[in-house]
């Protein structure tokens, strides 16, 4: 079990699911946690619980999220996890929900990791920065244009963060999961019809837990994995190979 003691890690959307499970996992193994999420309530039950330092921003406001990355400076090691979605069949979707998925699920870690990058190179330290997307990023899942759009482009984002923070010692990867159990999950694949025919192609026969795709963070944050860079790492029980 690697230990991260002495370490300073950032984690967007820490209040809820993944990145919860990520929050908690981190500080029971020795970080300081430096929490980001938009709901005050969630932030303060995430103190409760991990002592972390919190930071409430809507990260959908390019501004905001900018300042508050500012605010969790200094740190070593960045977690990008926060996400949203919203379902519309493609010739419904709106620009609006386009817009905002893009916003958060892409634009957001860009910030926070432009952010977090400049502060690490100006002091000339290394890092690694972990970017929560999805198998959405290559399977068209039906309903999902905006959702998919900016999970892509996420994973597209990530391989030139990978080329040119590496150069200075900052490793970054995607972490790809499939259907996770977080309460956005519930949301879009709470109707059996829809779920059931997903389930059967996943030869483990299961949905994600939050705290499998935690320990996959952890691992690619740490130094058992220093050579590993630019990856798009798929958490799918399988579910590429069918």
């Amino acid at each position: 079990m690697t230990s991260f003691a002495g370490k300073t890690v950032i984690v967007t959307g820490a209040g809820k699911g993944i990145g919860r499970a990520t929050a908690l996992m981190l500080a029971s193994r020795g970080a300081q946690v430096i929490a980001l999420s938009r709901s005050a309530e969630d932030l303060d039950a995430l103190a409760k619980a991990a002592g972390s330092r919190c930071i409430a921003v809507d990260l959908a406001e390019a501004d905001a999220t900018r300042r508050a990355a500012e605010e969790a400076m200094p740190a070593d090691l960045l977690v990008n996890c926060a996400g949203t979605t919203e379902l519309e069949p493609f010739l419904e979707t709106s620009i609006e929900n386009f817009d905002l998925l893009h916003a958060v699920n892409t634009r957001a870690p860009l910030i926070v990791s432009q952010v977090y990058a400049r502060h690490r190179i100006e002091r000339g330290l290394g890092g690694a920065i972990v970017n929560v997307s999805s198998i959405a990023a290559w399977t068209g899942f039906a309903d999902h244009a905006a959702y998919c759009a900016s999970k892509g482009a996420l994973d597209a984002m990530s391989r030139v963060m990978a080329n040119e923070l590496g150069r200075h010692g900052i490793r970054v990867n995607c972490i790809n999961p499939a259907v996770t159990l977080t309460p956005m999950a519930v949301k879009a694949w709470s109707d059996p019809k829809k779920a059931d025919p997903f389930l059967a192609r996943i030869p483990m026969g299961r949905f994600i837990r939050p705290e499998e795709v935690a320990e996959a963070i952890l691992f690619l944050l740490s130094d058992a994995a220093a050579m590993i860079n630019g990856i798009s790492l798929p958490l799918d029980g399988g579910h590429g190979i069918n």
